[in-house]
């Protein structure tokens, strides 16, 4: 199923933060370890009803800047491959910090369904440090590979991020570059990892574009119903955590209530 479909229902979409990998400071599982828990994660997802998941190498701290180096890559797509075979919904990757090239090949190699892609349209300062647009040079590397079918899903005015160089532009300026530029999607987040978007950001690039709308952070089973028609897609990583903290295991009771919450929402 098109991760489009998914969206037309207003799709739940699970974050799998992938176990750290080779060379990062972080890094004390072998790959197979790291493989087996990404797909026991998956599997949850799937067996909860989840409609997609994005893979992220969010344990990789700290994080470089678009070059990751070839064995984050290499790992990644093991990773991807392995999900792929238990998870039959839509799936994305992300490979931090900005790695959108390398994150489309392995979504590529693995047959995956997105990216989620940060930096696509203006630059600005991350705490990686300056990270240009890249657009063009995606685009071209999708063409190039044949991988037209793989959907590119944006970040306008990322988190974690100052956007100060880009202050004269309206938000809605930088969503209507996004569609222009060809991008999938827009999504949506708060300032930080597991902090709510700003109601009239969603209304603003409602305004501004077409295309599909997600929400990138803080979404919970208590903010949800908020947000429930400013959004076609939530993407939810922090909040099905032990917690709330990303870093922590999954909670299958936050799972369950977050479940019940959308099930509700759907029907009403």
């Amino acid at each position: 199923m098109d991760i489009i479909n998914s969206l037309q229902s207003k799709a739940i979409i699970g974050m799998v933060h992938v176990k750290a990998l080779p060379g990062t400071p972080r890094h004390q599982a072998p790959i197979s370890e790291i493989i087996f828990d990404a797909c026991a994660e998956a599997k949850l997802y799937q067996d909860y009803g989840l409609d997609a998941i994005i893979l992220e190498n969010m344990h990789d701290l700290p994080y470089l800047n678009r070059r990751v180096g070839e064995e984050i890559t290499a790992t990644m797509t093991a990773v991807a491959f392995a999900v792929r075979q238990v998870f039959t919904r839509p799936i994305g990757i992300q490979i931090l910090a900005g790695a959108n090239r390398a994150a489309l090949a392995a979504a590529n190699a693995a047959r995956l369904d997105f990216i989620r892609a940060e930096g696509f349209v203006f630059g600005h300062l991350a705490d990686e440090g300056y990270m240009d647009s890249d657009a063009g040079e995606l685009l071209r590397y999708r063409k190039l590979i044949g991988a037209e079918r793989i959907r590119i899903f944006t970040d306008i005015r990322k988190k974690h991020s100052s956007h100060a160089i880009t202050g004269d532009l309206s938000l809605s300026e930088i969503a209507k570059a996004a569609e222009f530029f060809s991008a999938d999607g827009m999504i949506i987040t708060g300032s930080s990892t597991g902090t709510e978007a700003a109601v009239d950001d969603l209304v603003e690039t409602r305004g501004a574009t077409g295309l599909p709308i997600l929400i990138g952070s803080g979404i919970t089973a208590e903010n949800i119903e908020k947000y429930w028609h400013l959004a076609d897609g939530f993407i939810i990583g922090s909040h099905f955590k032990e917690q709330g903290n990303w870093a922590n295991n999954i909670s299958t009771q936050r799972l369950e209530d977050f479940v019940g919450k959308v099930k509700k929402l759907r029907n009403s």
